[in-house]
């Protein structure tokens, strides 16, 4: 399947869906008070765009945003690559990591804001915490995937650990770092909004969707902000995948199925 035949069945989707909605609620299923026409929710949608102070929280939001995921990036690489060619110290924070991946980031917001107030500081420190696992994992599976024998190579040439980490181990491993990150990506842009819906103070998306609800016509504004959310991650995502199969295009290539031969190229 090519691009743009996914391009075109992802518009039929959401065209889809959109009529569903519109359908649903003109149809008076559901009471507007609760689910009003997708119509009058885009249109709110792009009238925000022409709103200063709502432009303002949605920068507040992506800056937490991409400090919080930098911050995640920064500490999960160093760490995959030493727990994936480490086994000793892997061995040794095993049951750690363990212990800490399953708790979600939603339930130490009370903690975090005792030790750190409420705040920028928080809500970076609660998306940093949630995009780590991603991109950690992605990092020690990818070291694991890593042809052995282009390791013994340089070893046989005499190059040290160091010089087989960074001529080898790491190009090899950067594409599924990359997944990581984009899978990470998602996951910080949902902390953030998260965070700050549970704050119900100060600037960001998650603010004006908090405060929506309270509102004459909250459910459409509420809906609103959901199809800002819902835009950013859609293109911080096609942001992600473009850079991805621009700088890896080799791991996006088709390989030859086992047990049929590659078929030659002609020029």
């Amino acid at each position: 399947m090519t691009r743009r035949q996914e391009l075109l069945l992802g518009l039929l989707g959401a065209a889809a869906a959109f009529g569903i909605c519109e359908a649903v609620a003109r149809a008076g299923i559901v009471r507007r008070s609760y689910l009003p026409p997708a119509s009058e929710v885009v249109v709110r949608a792009v009238r925000l765009a022409g709103d200063p102070a709502f432009l303002d929280g949605i920068g507040v939001t992506l800056r937490a945003w991409a400090l919080g995921l930098g911050l995640a990036c920064a500490l999960a690489v160093p760490l995959g690559l030493l727990l994936g060619t480490v086994p000793v110290v892997e061995a040794a924070v095993r049951a750690v990591i363990e212990f800490l991946r399953p708790l979600p980031s939603v339930a130490l917001i009370p903690l975090v804001s005792l030790l750190l107030g409420a705040g920028t500081r928080t809500e970076v420190t609660l998306i940093a915490y949630a995009s780590l696992w991603p991109v950690l994992f992605n990092t020690v599976y990818g070291l694991g995937e890593t042809d052995p024998l282009a390791r013994d190579t340089l070893r046989a040439f005499g190059f040290g650990r160091l010089a087989v980490l960074l001529r080898v181990d790491l190009p090899a491993t950067a594409p599924f770092i990359a997944a990581g990150v984009r899978i990470s990506a998602a996951v910080a842009l949902i902390l953030a909004v998260a965070t700050e819906i549970l704050a119900g103070f100060g600037q960001g998306l998650g603010i004006f969707i908090a405060q929506a609800q309270f509102e004459t016509d909250g459910t459409r504004d509420v809906l609103a902000g959901v199809v800002w959310a819902g835009g950013l991650g859609l293109v911080i995502n096609a942001a992600l995948v473009g850079a991805e199969r621009r700088l890896f295009a080799w791991a996006h290539e088709p390989r030859p199925q086992a047990g049929k031969p590659e078929r030659s190229r002609r020029p």
